[in-house]
């Protein structure tokens, strides 16, 4: 695999590049938030293969739900990978800065984490550290980029710049941001094939330019999760909407 590094000599890469993935498929799946038996049965419904397939996650992996501890176990998984969302970075700032509202994240379900033990906390918050900010996955096609919220370039060639020389902006942008959902911002990101992401959540999957949003709510009880095919960037159960601007 090819990383770039963050900014610190010991810290993990901030964008990952895994290699294409030549026996199988490869599919995005929308905020977690502690449903894991929720997703494992929709992986049944359209047959993932762990011994070919891959699955990536866009973030939230944890907070709402039942089963948040079962990130850890499902971040071992060689065919798992994640991103960082903002609610891994509350648990990271939390453990390591102590900069949160904890009243406004137990708000948003960060409750069961404040609830742990310290030592517990730092094993996860270790664990949710090691995660890239974006992926990049090989398609037939070109790259596909995943983050949790949205792009911080309009150009994917300046991204590793970016993150590298304006890293706590781009950052916050990448874990944070609603705007192009906000304004419907349809111009896209040139440089690469399809930008996906989560954070705001949307009744069916959306695809604003080639920037495809996939928190469909499966950690609601009126949710689904989406399963986005990296490879033809066809969406399961339901087929991708394409917007136009406001």
């Amino acid at each position: 695999m090819s990383e770039i590094p963050s900014s610190a000599a010991d810290s993990p890469p901030v964008l990952l590049r895994v290699p294409p993935n030549e026996a199988g498929r490869d599919f995005a799946v929308g905020d977690i938030h502690g449903h894991y038996s929720r997703l494992r049965a929709a992986l049944e419904r359209i047959g993932f293969d762990p011994a070919r397939d891959r699955l990536f996650s866009v973030g939230d992996l944890v907070d709402r739900g039942p089963e948040n501890e079962d990130s850890e176990h499902w971040l071992r998984e060689p065919w798992f990978f994640a991103v960082q969302g903002n609610h891994e970075d509350y648990a990271i700032r939390h453990v390591r800065t102590g900069r949160v509202d904890v009243g406004n994240w137990r708000t948003y379900g960060g409750g069961w984490f404040l609830d742990l033990p310290p030592e517990r906390q730092r094993e996860l918050a270790d664990c949710y550290a090691r995660l890239p900010v974006v992926i990049e996955v090989p398609t037939p096609q070109g790259i596909v980029g995943l983050l949790h919220a949205d792009s911080p370039v309009r150009n994917w060639d300046n991204l590793a710049d970016r993150l590298a020389h304006r890293a706590k902006p781009a950052r916050a942008t990448c874990q944070w941001s609603r705007e192009r959902l906000r304004l419907r911002d349809c111009s896209g990101v040139a440089g690469v094939r399809a930008v996906v992401a989560g954070h705001t959540p949307v009744d069916e999957p959306l695809a604003l330019g080639n920037v495809y949003h996939i928190d469909t709510e499966g950690w609601q009880p009126h949710g689904y999760f989406t399963l986005l095919d990296l490879h033809t960037l066809a969406a399961w159960p339901r087929a991708v909407v394409h917007g136009s601007p406001a």
